[in-house]
């Protein structure tokens, strides 16, 4: 669990991958902002949802960019997914013994089409899975995308369960709320990045 409040996701379906996280930024019990970005678009087929230390988040997505840019640069072949959750990987695991707090998931297209979805711990362990949580309202996510996840949904179905799963951490985790950030990557056609705002769950 993080430090600080926080809930990420991620699902992999055939059309694509979907990321959302809060908007909630809190340490404790404190709200320190209601409009936080958690969702970091690497290049048009890539992303990174962060549960976790703001500073961190930042910090990893600026140094990952670069060595992602350089490398495509170097080799003239753009970056797959799992190049990036393999650096970030390695990143973390540099840093074991002062480690970024962080949880990642990691998630896009391949440029031969293939959706992909990884998630990663502080100290870098990498799994590769059809949908993960991540942060301290990770438990309530994963009970409702157990239930709601099925391999041939569609994108937009895929959309709305994520948005499910995060009303529900909502509803439970003090450290999550204010809002989600949905990043939609599909396989055909452009990513899009939508923001849905509200404050409290219905009872």
């Amino acid at each position: 669990m993080s430090f600080a409040g926080a809930t990420a996701l991620g699902i992999r379906v055939e059309d694509g991958v979907v990321l959302a996280a809060d908007k909630r930024m809190s340490y404790g019990g404190f709200i320190l902002s209601r409009n936080f970005k958690k969702i970091f678009v690497i290049n048009d087929r890539i992303g990174i949802a962060f549960a976790g230390l703001y500073g961190d988040m930042g910090g990893l997505v600026r140094i990952v960019e670069g060595q992602m840019r350089l490398a495509s640069l170097e080799t003239g072949k753009p970056a797959t997914v799992r190049n990036v959750a393999k650096f970030l990987s390695s990143l973390l695991y540099s840093y074991k013994f002062f480690p970024f707090n962080v949880e990642a998931i990691v998630g896009g297209i391949d440029p031969g089409g293939e959706p992909k979805l990884y998630v990663l711990d502080p100290l870098g362990s990498i799994i590769e899975e059809d949908y993960v949580a991540a942060g301290t309202g990770a438990t309530t996510a994963f009970g409702l995308l157990e239930h709601l996840y099925k391999r041939d949904m569609s994108l937009e179905e895929a959309k709305k369960a994520a948005v499910e799963a995060l009303r529900a951490s909502m509803a439970r985790d003090a450290g999550t709320g204010d809002g989600i950030d949905v990043l939609v990557l599909p396989v055909s056609g452009k990513p899009s990045l939508e923001t849905i705002k509200f404050r409290l769950v219905e009872g």
